[in-house]
C-alpha cells in the first residue's frame, strides 16, 4: 500500500526543509492571479465587454477543479515531487501562453486554463506537502497548524504578489500586456530546478493496486465533510471572485483612468487582510465546533453586502473596504478548511480530500461569472443580486449552526 512517511534524518539539517515547497506555491500562485487587476486592461484595450472579461475568470476554474481532483491522488501515489513539478511547468507555460493574449481570446483562454492547472496542483499538492514538512522529523520545532498557515501563507503572498506586479505595469509600465507575464517566467523558471530538490515525504511499498482505486477518496464521504465543510468551502472563494476580481469592474465608471491602480489596490488590501488574520484564524480552530468556518462565513457575508452597497452608491473608497473585509472573510475560512481537512483526512488520503476540498471553494469563484449572467439575461440589478447572494449566506451559516455538533470529526 501507498503510504506517507517522513524518512529519517538530521533534524538541524532538515528545520528549512519546507521553504522550496513554499516557493514552488509562491511562485504558482503568482501566475494565477497576476490576471486578476488586467481584466480591465483587456476590456479597456481589446474592446472585450463585462460579461467576456468574467468568462476569463470561469475557464480558470476549468483548469483548477481536475487540477485539485487529479493531482492530490497522483501524489499519494506517485510521490509529491512529480506531480508538483508538472504544476511548475503549468506555471510556466501560463505565462508563456498569456504573453501572447492579444492574439485573441483563444490565448486568453488557454493561458487562464493552465493557469487553473498550476495553481490547482501547487495547492493541492503543496498543501499536502508543507503538512508533512512541518513536523518531526523535518521540523521539530513546528505545531500542528503550522503546515496549513504556511499554506494558506503561501497562497495569500504569491496571490498578492502577482497581481500587484501585473496590475502597476499595466498602470504605469512599459509593455502593459507581455511584460508582467514575461517577469514571472523569469522568477519561475528556476521552480523545475527547485523541485526535485525539496524532501520526498510518499514511500511507496508493496503493490499499490491500479491508479483508479487512488483516485477514490473515501474521506470525501464523512459526514463532518460533507455536512460542514462542504457548506462552507464555496464562500472561502467567492470572497476573492467578488471582493477584487467582479468590484473593479463594477466600480469601473467612477475610477476612470486609475481603474487598473484600483484593481491593483483592491487586490492587494484583501490578500493583504487575509494573510495577517491567518494566525488569529488558526485559534478559533476547535474540536468539538466549526466556530473558524462560521466566522470565515459570517465575514464573506457582510462583505458581500458591503460589495453590493459600494456599487450602489458607486462609491471607490467603500469598495476598499469591502475588499478588505471579504480577504479577512477568506482568509479565516481558508485556514479553518484545511484545518478541518487534515483532521478528518488519513495520512494517505491527505492530498486527495486537499483537493477535493479545494475543487468545492474554487467553485464560488464562479460567483461573479453566475451573477454577470443573471444580471444580463434578467435585468435585476447587481446590488439586489449581491443581497441575493448574502442571503444564501445567511442560510449557510444556519446549516452550520445546526450540523456541526452532530459531525465530529473523527480524527
Amino acid at each position: 500500500m501507498t503510504a506517507v512517511a517522513a524518512r529519517p534524518t538530521a533534524a538541524p539539517a532538515r528545520t528549512r526543509a519546507w521553504v522550496p515547497v513554499f516557493a514552488v506555491m509562491f511562485l504558482c500562485t503568482w501566475s494565477g492571479n497576476q490576471f486578476s487587476p488586467l481584466l480591465l486592461l483587456y476590456q479597456q484595450r481589446q474592446h472585450y465587454s463585462t460579461a467576456a472579461v468574467n468568462g476569463f475568470l470561469g475557464v480558470y476554474v476549468l483548469g483548477l477543479v481536475p487540477a485539485f481532483l487529479l493531482s492530490g491522488a497522483l501524489s499519494d501515489r506517485f510521490g509529491r515531487r512529480p506531480v508538483m513539478a508538472a504544476g511548475a511547468a503549468a506555471a510556466l507555460a501560463t505565462s508563456a501562453a498569456l504573453t501572447f493574449g492579444e492574439s485573441g481570446p483563444w490565448m486568453i483562454c488557454l493561458g487562464r486554463f493552465l493557469a487553473g492547472v498550476a495553481v490547482g496542483t501547487a495547492t493541492c499538492v503543496g498543501t499536502s506537502w508543507l503538512k508533512e514538512l512541518s513536523q518531526p522529523p523535518f521540523d521539530l520545532g513546528a505545531d500542528a497548524g503550522t503546515g496549513a498557515r504556511r499554506a494558506a501563507l503561501a497562497f495569500s503572498l504569491g496571490s498578492a504578489a502577482g497581481a500587484v506586479a501585473a496590475g502597476l505595469i499595466a498602470q504605469w509600465g512599459p509593455w502593459p500586456e507581455r511584460l508582467p507575464f514575461l517577469i514571472h517566467v523569469v522568477l519561475a523558471a528556476p521552480l523545475l530546478w527547485l523541485v526535485p530538490r525539496a524532501p520526498e515525504t510518499v514511500t511507496t511499498g508493496g503493490v499499490p493496486g491500479p491508479l483508479r482505486s487512488r483516485l477514490r477518496v473515501p474521506a470525501a464521504g464523512h459526514r463532518r465533510f460533507t455536512r460542514v465543510v462542504v457548506v462552507a468551502a464555496p464562500w472561502t472563494f467567492a470572497a476573492a471572485g467578488l471582493g477584487y476580481g467582479y468590484l473593479p469592474v463594477l466600480l469601473a465608471g467612477v475610477t476612470g483612468g486609475l481603474g487598473i491602480a484600483y484593481a491593483t489596490l483592491l487586490t492587494a488590501v484583501a490578500l493583504a487582510a487575509s494573510a495577517l488574520v491567518q494566525p488569529w484564524a488558526k485559534r478559533l480552530d476547535a474540536l468539538d465546533s466549526a466556530r473558524g468556518l462560521l466566522t470565515g462565513v459570517a465575514v464573506i457575508v457582510a462583505a458581500t453586502v458591503l460589495v453590493a452597497v459600494a456599487v450602489h452608491w458607486h462609491s471607490w473608497p467603500l469598495g476598499i473596504v469591502a475588499a478588505t473585509v471579504s480577504g479577512a472573510g477568506m482568509g479565516v475560512a481558508m485556514v479553518s478548511g484545511v484545518l478541518e481537512v487534515q483532521r478528518i483526512a488519513g495520512p494517505a488520503g491527505l492530498a486527495g480530500l486537499t483537493g477535493v476540498f479545494y475543487a468545492v471553494a474554487y467553485g464560488g469563484f464562479l460567483a461573479p461569472t453566475v451573477l454577470s449572467f443573471v444580471a444580463g439575461r434578467t435585468g435585476v440589478a447587481v446590488p439586489a443580486l449581491l443581497l441575493g447572494l448574502a442571503g444564501v449566506g445567511v442560510v449557510c451559516g444556519l446549516l452550520l449552526v445546526r450540523s456541526y455538533r452532530r459531525h465530529l470529526p473523527s480524527r
